[in-house]
């Protein structure tokens, strides 16, 4: 029942970057061959995905990350996340008429806080500085690439949303998305990289760069200003966890989603998963019901970490999963899954490297929704994001608008460790589907066995708010029938990696050191090591 990749795992010991872009996988492993490591080769690769696939990510969205120290052996945890003006004002908007913030407007772009996360990671943790990682992006952007078939086929989808805007022809090609195997070349952006891999992240946050933002967002009717550049700090914060049959899974903290996945984890934990089969009817619908109550939980109380009324530990406890876990039926669907009530103790492209000395690096960099606001600053080539389309009117709601907060992130990066030792470092690019293929892909190899490129090219399902339960039509028929009997209103697709996610796994062996990847078979997901 696997998606018919024909792919094979790809092994190495020196290192190894798994991304979704070939040219992107490409110059993460240069990193490595020139003496960087594993976050040089996560930041080399993202900046590079800024520019072969800019409908995704760009120095004009957010980015988190988890690092695996082997000299500390932990896991860190970046949020570079940007927060909403000091401007901000949900009266203005509900004076407007407004019921939700429109996701191609200047009032749904908060800070972007990528260019702070390349920086602090590589200060941190890194060998090189901008300058050497963000050299091969720069050299496309002025050079020039030939865009593959699905990144056109992006392009395309997302061409109104540029064509909206005074600059959007920045990304375009004599005005039209390119086509397949067309060059493109975008000098604007190659500038812009080039003024912050000389001046570091001062040259973006202050100075010419934030001002020309700053005036554009505010020309547009928005309200990001100078000082909220000029303030802008991204932060290292504990990450998450939940043990599962012998493995710790880490997650970044609120705003991050990346609860949802651990809540489903300690759900599923009480279930014997393996017993029921892999991509049977009995385990698709636990794992299910365990993102639809993980997902209820999220959505009411995860926001900006200093807003929530209850934290990430109160959500990821046992002893809460096992009281959700009772609310689950094994042979009917929840007709309504609600939030339930924790304990109070008083809340996209996607790259995963690791390096022939044991660390690696978990990097999720996005301007979300298609070249995020379609908003283009003239002479930059940066798509602003609007990850301030995630903000709910509602003034009694936690993750309402207010000047200087951090939006509800669907961002997750994604490690497991065992006894003590990196095991995995992975990730699902797609919204609000990237927790449940981190579940999916986690339970694929924990419970099921299976290896890293079986665990992605499996048939995936996408709990989709509001529709019913979307399913790859590589399922069996038989199964689809099982979850529709027992009250799933279950939706047949293609297999796609926006509608399904789209997802990398790096895994090391502790005893050897070899690294195992496997690539997204639904988009141009590429592996490469030496």
């Amino acid at each position: 029942m696997n998606f018919a990749s024909r792919r094979s795992n790809v092994r190495a010991v020196n290192g190894m970057v798994s991304t979704t872009q070939p040219l992107a996988a490409v110059a993460g492993l240069r990193m490595l061959m020139e003496g960087g490591n594993a976050v040089d080769a996560a930041v080399g690769a993202a900046a590079t995905l800024n520019v072969v696939e800019p409908h995704s990510t760009g120095v004009g969205g957010d980015l988190f990350a988890l690092v695996w120290s082997a000299d500390e052996k932990r896991v860190r945890a970046l949020n570079a996340s940007g927060r909403s003006s000091e401007n901000a004002s949900l009266e203005e908007l509900v004076r407007a008429g407004l019921r939700v913030v429109p996701d191609q407007s200047p009032y749904a772009v908060t800070v972007p806080g990528a260019v702070s996360g390349w920086e602090s990671l590589l200060e941190r943790y890194g060998r090189m500085g901008l300058s050497d990682v963000l050299a091969p992006a720069i050299g496309y952007a002025e050079g020039g690439f030939p865009v593959s078939e699905v990144i056109s086929d992006h392009w395309k989808a997302g061409a109104s949303r540029l064509r909206a805007g005074p600059a959007g022809g920045e990304l375009l090609l004599n005005g039209e998305p390119p086509k397949p195997g067309e060059v493109m070349r975008i000098p604007t952006l190659g500038r812009t990289l080039r003024a912050i891999a000389e001046g570091g992240g001062e040259a973006f946050y202050k100075g010419p760069t934030a001002e020309r933002i700053s005036r554009f967002t505010q020309s547009m009717g928005g309200w990001l200003s100078e000082r909220d550049f000029a303030s802008h700090r991204s932060e290292w914060v504990e990450p998450v966890s939940a043990s599962y049959r012998g493995f710790d899974c880490w997650q970044c903290p609120p705003p991050s989603q990346g609860v949802n996945a651990l809540m489903a984890l300690n759900i599923c934990e009480g279930f014997d998963l393996a017993e029921m089969g892999v991509q049977s009817a009995d385990s698709f619908h636990h794992l299910i019901e365990a993102m639809r109550l993980s997902f209820a939980d999220s959505l009411e109380y995860v926001s900006d970490p200093d807003r929530m009324s209850v934290s990430a530990a109160d959500l990821l406890s046992k002893e809460y999963a096992a009281a959700r876990r009772s609310s689950i039926m094994s042979d009917r669907a929840l007709d309504i899954a609600s939030p339930g009530r924790p304990l109070e103790h008083h809340d996209t492209v996607y790259v995963s490297a690791a390096d022939g000395d044991g660390n690696a690096c978990s990097l999720i960099n996005s301007v979300f929704m298609s070249f995020g606001s379609g908003l283009v600053v003239p002479g930059t080539g940066i798509a602003l994001h609007n990850r301030g389309a995630s903000f709910v009117l509602d003034a009694e709601h936690v993750n309402c608008l207010e000047p200087r907060k951090l939006p509800f992130h669907t961002l997750i990066p994604g490690m497991a460790t065992r006894a003590g030792e990196l095991a995995l470092s992975y990730g699902v690019m797609g919204a609000m589907q990237q927790a449940q293929g981190h579940l999916q892909i986690l339970t694929n190899m924990i419970d099921f066995g299976l290896d890293p490129q079986q665990a992605l090219d499996a048939p995936r399902f996408s709990v989709r708010l509001g529709q019913g339960v979307g399913i790859e039509s590589g399922v069996d028929p038989e199964v689809v029938r099982g979850l529709s009997s027992r009250g799933h209103r279950m939706l047949v697709m293609e297999a796609h990696g926006t509608l399904f996610g789209s997802g990398q796994v790096i895994a090391r062996d502790a005893e050897t050191g070899a690294l195992t990847a496997g690539s997204e078979p639904r988009s141009d997901g590429m592996a490469v090591g030496f």
